[in-house]
């Protein structure tokens, strides 16, 4: 009986039947602005399914705190910031070892809870004293957006700097990351944050109410992505870049809400009646 099965085993190795060795699998390890949890989560198993021996590991985090984590060594194939800021100062620091590719787009909204406690309809509003307003930490992009609306927004006589100042002064919670301040308007902890329109997601659509910041102020985000210099897997971390600038990739941060530098005409996230009528009843 030994016999039989060992001479089989051998004919089956000899004729490819049975792989001598299982072909090693590879953990990619994926440095991530937080405001791509969802997406990037959904990218990795459309990447894994096509790439079966990669394991995709993320570390989601605000691209300020990332870019000093990789300042400091700590190990990563890829790095996907929410800012060109935080992707320079990296690559300044010797960490970047490809050219950074723009793979999507990103806009600013103001949420309030879904009570609207404050009864806030407009960015005006948040310059009334006693407005409990959530944004993201300095240095956080989604942040250094919101200054640069508020910058805009002085220059503005219709608002002017002492509007800025009273804004400022509003800030009750400074958060690590944008999904933080979207999950705490959620939860009714401030009257108002200013997060991407990706960080309205489905476990807080129902939750929370967008009003719309306008064009004029707004400032479109670019979030760039690039292969680490050191990566310990670099052909297949270019190959998770370049999955995330495919078509399948694109569609599914369109999906996500980003704009998508493939299809940049796509429509952004439909606003719920409750947060049209917030703005019709601002704008008749």
């Amino acid at each position: 009986m030994r016999k039989w099965w060992v001479g089989l085993t051998l004919l089956l190795l000899i004729t490819g039947m049975i792989p001598i060795r299982a072909k090693a699998q590879q953990t990619l390890i994926v440095f991530a602005a937080s405001s791509l949890t969802d997406a990037f989560e959904e990218i990795a198993s459309a990447f894994e399914t096509e790439y079966p021996e990669v394991v995709v590991l993320f570390s989601f985090a605000g691209s300020s705190d990332l870019a000093a984590q990789l300042l400091e060594g700590a190990p990563a194939d890829v790095f996907a910031s929410a800012n060109n800021i935080q992707m320079e100062r990296v690559r300044e620091g010797g960490r970047i070892g490809s050219v950074p590719y723009t793979f999507a787009k990103n806009r600013l909204v103001l949420i309030v809870p879904s009570d609207n406690p404050a009864r806030l309809t407009s960015l005006k509003d948040l310059s009334r004293r006693g407005v409990k307003l959530i944004l993201a930490g300095p240095n956080v992009p989604a942040r250094t957006y919101t200054n640069t609306m508020l910058e805009r927004l002085a220059a503005d006589p219709a608002y002017g700097e002492s509007y800025r100042l009273a804004v400022l002064a509003n800030i009750v919670s400074e958060e690590q990351n944008v999904r933080q301040v979207a999950a705490k308007i959620a939860l009714g902890e401030g009257d108002a944050g200013i997060v991407y329109v990706s960080d309205v997601t489905p476990d807080i659509r129902d939750k929370v109410l967008i009003i719309p910041i306008p064009d004029a102020v707004n400032t479109i985000a670019s979030y760039p992505i690039a292969v680490t210099h050191d990566s310990v897997h670099p052909q297949t971390a270019q190959a998770f870049v370049n999955f995330v600038l495919s078509d399948a990739g694109q569609d599914i941060l369109a999906h996500w809400n980003f704009t998508s530098v493939r299809h940049p005409q796509r429509p952004h996230q439909e606003m719920s009646p409750v947060s049209r009528r917030v703005l019709d009843a601002h704008h008749p």
